[in-house]
């Protein structure tokens, strides 16, 4: 909760510094589609067998020049990720799945290139991210039986019997954005972005001894913002 809570203060005062200071900053509302993944390993080492689930997100950011064309872009976004997902095998043949939804408030950070071309601007971006775990389920489905698990954020899980109740993510995660786009003289603008998970998300499990399982995000999306 700390570290959410100093999230949400740092968006605070960067909207209120932005407005006071938008007759040199382009402020930017967008919103868009996520398809998400989460790679890595399972307990056993062996590789993730998941498939993309879409999601959404949407927010605000700031372009601070500094240099010509370019610009520090930092922002705040709620984004909504996940995974489809075959982390278990049933004992008897059948379909069983487990989709996986997590929601972050995400803070880009990153280095904006945006020339004129044409009547706009070309749009070419990257930096690291940061974010935090905001709410989450995980639904596992075995032919007609379904069965629904809210998320817990916390880096550790005591024993087993916890996950009978709950589905554990920790809730600090960070990792690499790149987008490109373009942004017309009228303030619209669309770009594809694409994200890389650096750190892991599973907790630790403290009744394993080798557990060889990581975790991470991965996915791309498409925006449409305008920028006043």
């Amino acid at each position: 909760m700390k570290m959410k809570t100093k999230l949400l203060t740092l968006s605070t005062i960067f909207i209120l510094s932005a407005l006071a200071l938008q007759a040199q900053i382009g402020i930017g509302f967008m919103a868009g589609v996520n398809f998400t993944n989460i790679n890595g390993k399972d307990s056993n080492g062996d590789k993730l067998e998941n498939s993309l689930l879409p999601g959404f997100h949407a927010g605000v950011n700031a372009n601070i020049p500094v240099a010509p064309d370019f610009y520090f872009q930092p922002g705040i976004l709620f984004s909504a990720k996940g995974a489809k997902n075959d982390f278990f095998t049933p004992p008897e043949p059948g379909d069983f799945t487990t989709t996986t939804r997590l929601s972050y408030i995400e803070m880009p950070l990153n280095l904006l290139y945006r020339p004129l071309l044409g009547q706009g601007f070309l749009l070419f971006g990257f930096g690291p991210y940061i974010a935090y775990g905001v709410t989450g389920k995980e639904t596992s489905e075995y032919e007609a039986i379904s069965y629904e698990r809210s998320v817990i954020f916390n880096p550790t899980v005591a024993n087993l019997n916890d996950l009978l109740e709950n589905a554990y993510y920790r809730a600090f995660d960070a990792g690499g954005n790149i987008f490109f786009g373009y942004e017309l003289s009228r303030g619209i603008f669309l770009q594809m972005n694409a994200q890389l998970g650096l750190r892991k998300i599973n907790p630790k499990l403290d009744w394993v001894s080798d557990d060889k399982s990581s975790y991470r995000n991965i996915g791309y999306g498409f925006s449409l913002g305008y920028r006043f």
